[in-house]
């Protein structure tokens, strides 16, 4: 897609400032509202309260008494022109491997109470249907398109430690499937579902409209932080974090279940450098870069 040649810049009151880099979702303007991000975090400037990145636009929160609308929009816009004229455009972030049940017993017994009134196809299972939307033969081969590729997170949010993630394929390959018609008010925690365009991680339990693919025996959001990987913070994504998802079946679940309660599970990841003419130019080739640095972790 064409980007436009400039954000569009918004003020939300007093305190927000909205830079919006495209009306829809793009691996390029996600990529530019993540970059940005990062550059005001580095500009330090006083005053700044929040930085929150999202899908393709940014918002910032900040003070007023101690920073100058005027001088906050001018910062942001020097950062925008750094970051579009930059000769190469990367991101240090990490690859991350998540385990998942697929076609798990916990989700399926959801999915049976929320089908009439509240799902397109009230007969099957939110995998059947996945596949079906999508021309797929059956929720295998969708489970398997879901799997093969790794995915980025665009954004973090809606409820705590909750990541949206976009896959990292040609857009005429992406998986696309529709929301609920009308939202469950059950969702098991850490279920992964799919809406739109987005894949979506329920880090606790909750009302939920995304179909339903599986569950995780890993946390996202640890509030006590009792595990090693959320020393630094209680949530584990970050934007601009790349996931590839590893099917696993109930013996190996239970087995990191017990690891987890145990306090001793360490997700497998490894730091790599997200490149976007690269990821642009050849996904196929890139992706498998991005995998082999997870295989040697």
């Amino acid at each position: 897609m064409t980007l436009p040649e400039h954000a569009r810049y918004t003020w939300g009151g007093d305190e927000f400032l909205l830079v919006e880099i495209t009306p829809d979702m793009s691996l390029e303007s996600n990529f530019i509202a993540n970059a940005m991000a990062l550059g005001l975090e580095t500009a330090a400037l006083d005053g700044i309260v929040d930085i929150c990145p999202a899908n393709a636009s940014l918002l910032v929160r900040f003070d007023p008494d101690a920073l100058d609308h005027g001088v906050l929009e001018a910062r942001l816009r020097e950062i925008e022109s750094e970051v579009r004229k930059a000769t190469v455009q990367q991101l240090d972030t990490r690859i991350v491997e998540m385990p998942v049940w697929y076609a798990d017993p916990y989700t399926r017994e959801v999915e049976e109470r929320f089908r009439e009134g509240f799902h397109q196809r009230p007969e099957g299972t939110d995998l059947d249907y996945s596949a079906e939307v999508n021309g797929l033969a059956s929720a295998e081969e969708f489970i398997r398109r879901h799997h093969e590729t790794p995915w980025i997170v665009s954004m973090v949010g809606f409820v705590a430690g909750l990541p949206f993630l976009f896959q990292l394929t040609p857009r005429e390959r992406q998986l696309e499937v529709p929301k609920y018609l009308s939202p469950r008010t059950d969702t098991p925690a850490l279920t992964i579902g799919y809406g739109g365009c987005f894949t979506a991680h329920y880090s606790v339990r909750g009302a939920g409209g995304y179909q339903m693919l599986g569950i995780t025996p890993t946390p996202i959001f640890d509030p006590e932080q009792r595990l090693a990987d959320f020393a630094d913070f209680m949530v584990l994504f970050r934007t601009g974090d790349i996931v590839k998802y590893r099917p696993v079946d109930e013996a190996e679940y239970r087995e990191i279940e017990a690891q987890v309660a145990a306090g001793t599970y360490r997700y497998k990841q490894a730091k790599v450098t997200f490149t976007l003419a690269d990821a642009l130019a050849d996904p196929d080739a890139y992706n498998r870069t991005l995998l082999e640095a997870l295989d040697v972790a």
